[in-house]
């Protein structure tokens, strides 16, 4: 196993798209949560809208503010907030800022393979 990963900052923002690298998961030796570095550039958000997931979900925002909704209410999240979406609770996160937003996604336990990640919600 890999002790120290590190986060190609230059591929991330290579790219114009939604974009996340792994750096922690089931396929890396993953027991009891995923990590991952997301960019989010303007005008983007959650593939799924809005959605639920059987696990905890934490987003660390290291840059630009991403808006979030979480049960039905909306908030700004800048760069060293920390972002709880509790396992079941409906939830979606967006990009309407002039920057891109990068942010480490943590889930806890690791999600079942043979499970859908993301929920919809009507």
């Amino acid at each position: 196993m890999d002790y120290v990963r590190r986060v190609d900052f230059d591929a991330l923002l290579r790219t114009d798209e939604r974009t996340s690298q792994s750096l922690l998961d089931a396929s890396s030796g993953a027991g009891n949560c995923a990590v991952s570095c997301v960019k989010t550039p303007h005008g983007l958000g959650s593939p799924a809208g809005l959605h639920t997931h059987l696990v905890d979900q934490l987003f660390y925002v290291l840059q630009g503010t991403m808006t979030v909704e979480i049960a039905g209410i909306t908030g700004s999240a800048g760069p060293g907030t920390l972002v709880v979406f509790p396992a079941g609770m409906p939830h979606r996160n967006w990009n309407d800022g002039p920057e891109d937003t990068i942010h480490l996604a943590v889930v806890a336990p690791v999600p079942q393979a043979d499970l859908p990640f993301a929920t919809p919600v009507a």
